[in-house]
């Protein structure tokens, strides 16, 4: 799956940072995720705290499971650095 419509979103606050995946295209939903202190890395593909989806999809499950998938690989990749030249990289937080 294309991983060019997800973005994360870091918002830093009193009890520390909230993570959330957004899917910029149709379906259109987020994600509230943290990092899996259990995963090797400490990251993983993060625990789901909250989804957000449009009431059109809210009872079928199997509609959206696949992008709950990747933008839970999303979320993983999105920590990892890239590589040289690629251009990639944090642009800020808020």
């Amino acid at each position: 799956m294309n991983t060019s419509s997800f973005l994360r979103v870091e918002r830093e606050g009193r009890d520390g940072s909230r993570h959330y995946v957004v899917h910029t295209h149709d379906p259109k939903f987020s994600l509230e995720l943290t990092p899996d202190a259990a995963a090797p890395d400490k990251i993983g593909q993060g625990v789901i705290k909250r989804i957000a989806v449009p009431n059109s999809w809210a009872g079928d499950y199997t509609k959206y499971s696949k992008y709950i998938g990747a933008a839970q690989e999303f979320f993983a990749a999105s920590f990892q650095k890239p590589e040289p030249g690629t251009g990639g990289g944090r642009v800020g937080r808020g």
